[in-house]
């Protein structure tokens, strides 16, 4: 007998490797069970995992969904991917025109190279002048980025102290009681960022890496967005989570009676929706030492259960590092492709 031809794929870093069929259909099923037990969700149908295993062994190196099946766009520091990232000496409103005339994007989004409201707060008035120059030269929806970050208000260079500090010492009451206020300080500079881009003729407002320094930052980013809805009723808001559940860095904070701590995907999407969210961003973590159809299994069983829980778009976080894309500054078209395809077929995503 001929020994079973194998498949290229790769790891969780991007690193390639090779499988037979059967080995990525185990990878698949584990990958599944995965997110099942995590999140305590339903697996995937027979069809959905036969046509997942059709996706990760197409022999094409690029895959596509079908004409007509296209998703739209949004992204995360927008402007500063193709000046900042790409080594590009030019404005960030060029930067949006490139998104706009020659990447086809759907949307593009203005960012500051410090991208977290507590440091655009003190800059918002050049911001509204950006704001207004990028909208008079494009015709593409724009967003205004930037993260709620309360790690920026921990000591030295904030007024609280730093629970990563007081944790390990002991000190959970005082560790608490700093992300609370700190809690307060981010709404209070986010919801003065997203005003000031209102009457800047911003056509949205992007609240990226939500719940990055734990569940005060996730409680800071939904009620920033409860007050932003009731200021502009019409505003559109966009959240992008960190991670694909809250770390309990606190431990008993809730919004709207439910706790915050250990939330996936799934919980968040409906907490967002009442906050007054209008796209939602899922995040599923990549596994660096697992390989790729494992955690696209994985990705797929989370979104899939996040877009049937929602009511509004989601647009899971396609970047490295989550949601199936490998954690390498420049990602493979031919992992990055059908991470796309997955999540649109499989996970029903309205966008990416």
């Amino acid at each position: 007998m001929g020994t079973e031809a194998k498949i290229f794929t790769r790891y969780g870093d991007g690193y390639g490797t090779y499988m037979t069929k059967d080995e990525i259909r185990q990878e698949i099923k584990d990958g599944i069970q995965d997110a099942v037990s995590r999140g305590k969700l339903d697996p995937l149908t027979k069809a959905e995992e036969d046509h997942l295993f059709d996706i990760c062994t197409m022999p094409s190196k690029n895959v596509c969904v079908d004409a007509g099946d296209e998703v739209v766009m949004t992204n995360d520091e927008g402007t500063l991917k193709v000046s900042v990232r790409c080594g590009l000496s030019i404005d960030r409103t060029t930067g949006i025109m490139i998104d706009e005339r020659i990447l086809c994007m759907d949307t593009a989004e203005l960012a500051h190279i410090d991208y977290s409201y507590k440091p655009i707060k003190t800059i918002i008035h050049d911001e509204q002048c950006a704001m207004e120059h990028a909208q008079l030269n494009s015709i593409i929806p724009i967003f205004y980025g930037a993260m709620p970050n309360l790690g920026l208000y921990t000591q030295p260079d904030g007024p609280v102290g730093n629970w990563a500090e007081l944790l390990p010492a002991g000190k959970l009451q005082e560790a608490r009681e700093a992300q609370e206020k700190a809690c307060e300080l981010a709404v209070r500079d986010i919801v003065t960022v997203a005003h000031k881009m209102y009457e800047a003729g911003a056509d949205g407002i992007n609240l990226d890496t939500v719940g990055a320094s734990g569940d005060a930052d996730a409680l800071a980013a939904f009620t920033a967005v409860q007050q932003i809805r009731q200021m502009h009723p019409d505003f559109p808001i966009e959240m992008g989570m960190a991670g694909e559940f809250f770390l309990g860095m606190h431990g008993k904070l809730e919004f709207e009676g439910q706790k915050l701590a250990g939330m996936y995907p799934h919980n968040q999407v409906k907490i967002a929706e009442k906050a007054g969210a209008t796209i939602f961003g899922p995040t599923v973590n990549t596994n660096s030492s697992k390989s790729f159809p494992w955690n696209l299994a994985r990705v797929c069983t989370f979104i899939k259960a996040c877009s049937e829980a929602s009511t509004i778009p989601i647009h899971p976080n396609v970047g490295m590092g989550v949601c199936g894309m490998p954690i390498t500054d420049s990602v493979p078209l031919d992992v990055g492709s059908r991470v796309d395809k997955a999540l649109i077929e499989i996970g029903k995503a309205d966008g990416l």
